[in-house]
């Protein structure tokens, strides 16, 4: 390919990750032919860079060449303009997040507070109680009794109540 016919288009470096290997994207805008509404086109090359000079958010001029590997088939011609981009690291994003936390659970506390203030009905207790424990608690109430059941085919026969076993067979586990 002659060398006045290589592709040259300018971008944004938004990755560096790998060695002598920079991600370029570059944006343009089209217009749709049927809609005519502007849409936002999208490129992303692998641009050989072989002194990783390139930092991110830097624009900078690339050019096609040869294939230089399985993805990259640009290489870096010259940084346009050096960005820079603020790192945040992750500590520092907790820090202000337990700020922002801190402030809430105080408010939270507040409301908290101003809500006890206000006199609210309390659980009832044992004086209070309208049921008499002693009467459940004395041996003096219903006992278990075996029903006379006719609805259930039974002829007459008392049924057993749960936990009894049925008169005459002792000797089976129900």
């Amino acid at each position: 390919m002659a060398k006045q016919m290589r592709k040259v288009r300018v971008g944004s470096v938004v990755r560096t990750r790998t060695d002598k290997t920079a991600v370029v994207e570059a944006v343009w805008k089209q217009r749709h032919r049927l809609y005519v509404k502007q849409m936002r086109r999208l490129a992303r090359y692998y641009v050989h860079d072989p002194l990783s000079q390139c930092r991110l958010g830097d624009v900078v001029r690339i050019q096609e060449t040869r294939p230089i590997s399985k993805t990259k088939r640009w290489r870096l011609l010259e940084i346009l303009e050096r960005r820079q981009v603020v790192e945040v690291r992750p500590i520092e994003l907790e820090s202000d997040v337990e700020d922002v936390l801190a402030g809430a659970s105080a408010v939270l506390e507040e409301a908290v507070n101003e809500e006890e203030a206000v006199p609210q009905p309390g659980p009832v207790t044992d004086e209070e109680s309208p049921v008499d424990n002693e009467a459940l608690l004395s041996d003096d109430g219903p006992q278990n009794e075996a029903l006379t059941v006719d609805d259930e085919g039974l002829g007459g026969q008392e049924a057993p109540l749960e936990g009894q076993a049925p008169e005459g067979d002792e000797g089976r586990e129900a």
